[in-house]
């Protein structure tokens, strides 16, 4: 069964913000076992918003349209598939006693938020547990369209309670069937060339996607069809064998989740010291929920003088080797173990960039040491020229050192 995705508002056409929707939307969507056939962004303008699903409609079962359904005058989306349907707008008392339900414990009813109980007739209304805009459910000569609002955290709730179940119950579309693969060691390139004669023998219907990100690769082996899931593991086990040691996980996660996972199991606990990174790995630790039990905090020793006040870093280190160096990385590592008390600690020091390289350690050149244990390791890295990418490199890197030494 395919699918589109659009996303309404001038607000994502000129950069204001992000659409995050359609990537998640996109995501749960193909795991429920729809083809997603394209993604669009459009702005709040009713001709294009009609226009847009006149073209769509014919090429796909399903819409999902997120955007447009506040109470201001820019949200003009309910109206406009009134007007597209065929159908008029009415007051719902359902929808008016779900929004009371909504707001009235931290604010009061007034005309605007009230004049969201108007709905299309025609419409299947889904009651917005969340939020005050309801969702509205169009079935249309064999097509679906549905219309969420744009706030992630309403859209998400209602397709994980009420659209997605729907939607598999009104069209049991092929379960789609993947085994995730985490790989260390390899470029993308280097990876395809590798397995190519794994992928070429692949069954029909097989798919294997090759998905890159700073530091690690990740692999999807994908297929549809419950049926085909013996033909799957089979193919898994090949692949297992392939790549044997490279696989730092098989499953969908960061390296700050496989890291967390890892600690909180052994009952360890984590320490960061941090130059060029500038405490991006301390950030992505705390954004798991949960990292209070392991992560015992970090010490961004950008200057010297917190190298060497904090840290315990020796002067003489920093004058014979230099701040990016194997020694001052291992000093650093093991001065914020002896600071916080931590069982494991991750040190980074390097040359981020743009400025600030030499011939002998250009831009890009980070060393980083992990400790657990009695166990230590430093090793050296070359980047790149980006500072972006390099900070966040390293911080995975550094994660999956430490991951590498604990398994």
């Amino acid at each position: 069964m395919k699918a589109a995705i659009i996303t309404i508002g001038d607000e994502i056409l000129i950069g204001q913000i992000v659409d995050t929707n359609s990537a998640w939307m996109a995501q749960r969507l193909t795991e429920a076992g729809f083809e997603v056939e394209e993604m669009q962004s459009i702005g709040d303008d009713a001709d294009q918003i009609k226009n847009t699903i006149g073209e769509v409609i014919g090429r796909v079962d399903v819409i999902l349209m997120t955007g447009g359904l506040g109470p201001t005058k820019d949200d003009i989306t309910k109206k406009t598939l009134s007007d597209y349907f065929g159908t008029e707008l009415v007051f719902d008392d359902t929808v008016l006693e779900n929004i009371h339900n909504v707001v009235s414990h931290f604010t009061s009813l007034n005309e605007l938020t009230r004049n969201q109980a108007y709905v299309p007739k025609a419409a299947t209304i889904i009651q917005n547990r969340v939020g005050t805009a309801p969702i509205t459910w169009f079935d249309h000569r064999g097509k679906v369209l549905v219309s969420m609002p744009g706030v992630p955290h309403e859209m998400k709730y209602v397709m994980e309670h009420e659209i997605i179940p729907r939607l598999q119950e009104k069209y049991a579309p092929e379960a789609y069937l993947k085994r995730i693969y985490l790989v260390k060691g390899y470029t993308e390139s280097a990876l395809a060339m590798y397995i190519a004669g794994f992928e070429d023998s692949l069954p029909q219907g097989f798919g294997l996607a090759y998905l890159p990100s700073l530091g690690l690769m990740k692999l999807r082996l994908f297929v549809r069809g419950e049926h085909r899931l013996d033909e799957l593991n089979e193919q898994a086990e090949k692949l297992d064998g392939l790549l044997g040691d490279a696989i730092i996980a098989r499953k969908d996660l960061t390296p700050e989740r496989l890291l967390g996972e890892r600690l909180f199991e052994k009952g360890l606990s984590l320490a960061t010291a941090e130059s060029c990174t500038g405490g991006n790995i301390a950030r992505l630790i705390t954004s798991v929920s949960g990292s209070s039990h392991y992560f015992k905090g970090s010490v961004v020793s950008y200057a010297n003088e917190v190298k060497i006040g904090v840290l315990r870093v020796s002067q003489q280190s920093l004058d014979r080797y230099g701040a990016v160096s194997e020694a001052v990385a291992i000093e650093m590592a093991q001065g914020v173990r002896e600071v916080t008390g931590a069982d494991c600690a991750i040190a980074t020091t390097g040359i981020a960039g743009p400025d600030g390289g030499t011939d002998e350690k250009p831009v890009g050149t980070v060393w980083i040491c992990t400790i657990w244990g009695g166990r230590q390791v430093a090793r050296k890295y070359s980047f790149g020229k980006y500072r972006e990418s390099n900070i966040q490199r390293a911080s995975n890197t550094g994660m999956l050192q430490l991951l590498e030494m604990i398994e």
